[in-house]
């Protein structure tokens, strides 16, 4: 429990410096990337406080850190610097209209909350003393593959947004022509090798929390509704798009 309450201390911490620094910036965006070191900030607390096998807290603290700074570095180079605040958080600012600064505050605090919710399974394989098993060779593969993909889904996005004529478009490149949100779907998968590295840990079932909240939040919240909801109405071939391609599953197209 001690570890858990010194991460969500830190990543609370981290979290409102970066609300302090949103306001100079004019862009919030940078709570998506704050999310991220948050997670890789809670991975460090289990590895160094956890009790269990050190090359188990080694690994699952290496695996997250190595993700969230990836992850970092792509929203705030690709996404946030020298781009227009995300559009998620104008319609926000639009609804809330008033005391949009303490309502943001109190955003970025829950981010820290969630960062400690979801960081479950790390807390829990740090703790677990028995020797490496099976199931962290395939915690970690399933992790790799969903790396993997996440990062081709976001160079491919990133190298179509480079072209002056695909202003306005939608990107059907590569794996999204296969689904529209392939990045999701592969950031869904590494927590499902989180979860997996979790599962033999005592309580260990409780890890499958994670990889259950990323897709409620990916399906249903502040994923695909708000992005699609924002595509729809910037780009005139989107409706076309959502006809004939998978949402989150990367699969075959529609014919028809």
């Amino acid at each position: 429990m001690t570890m858990i309450l010194y991460a969500w201390a830190a990543v609370a911490l981290l979290m409102f410096l970066l609300w302090l620094l949103h306001f100079p910036l004019k862009n919030a965006s940078i709570v998506d990337a704050g999310w991220a070191v948050g997670i890789a900030i809670c991975a460090c607390f289990a590895g160094a406080l956890g009790q269990g096998t050190d090359v188990r807290r080694l690994l699952i603290a290496s695996m997250v850190v190595f993700w969230g700074l990836r992850l970092a570095a792509h929203l705030v180079f690709d996404r946030m610097w020298g781009y227009p605040e995300e559009g998620r958080y104008v319609e926000l600012k639009e609804k809330w209209k008033t005391n949009i600064g303490i309502k943001f505050f109190w955003f970025y605090q829950l981010q820290a909350l969630t960062c400690v919710i979801l960081a479950t399974p790390f807390f829990l394989a740090s703790r677990d003393a028995t020797p490496i098993r099976i199931t962290d060779f395939l915690g970690l593969l399933v992790w790799v593959i969903g790396l993997v993909g996440e990062s081709i889904a976001d160079h491919q996005l990133k190298r179509f947004k480079s072209i002056g004529a695909n202003s306005g478009l939608t990107c059907r490149v590569g794996l999204w022509n296969y689904s529209r949100h392939p990045n999701y779907f592969f950031e869904w998968l590494t927590w499902v090798g989180y979860a997996i590295i979790a599962l033999p840990s005592e309580w260990g079932w409780l890890g499958m929390v994670s990889p259950a909240i990323i897709l409620f939040l990916l399906l249903r919240v502040t994923g695909i509704p708000a992005t699609e909801e924002h595509a729809v109405r910037s780009r005139k071939d989107y409706r076309e798009y959502q006809r004939v391609t998978s949402a989150f599953v990367p699969w075959f197209r529609k014919t028809s």
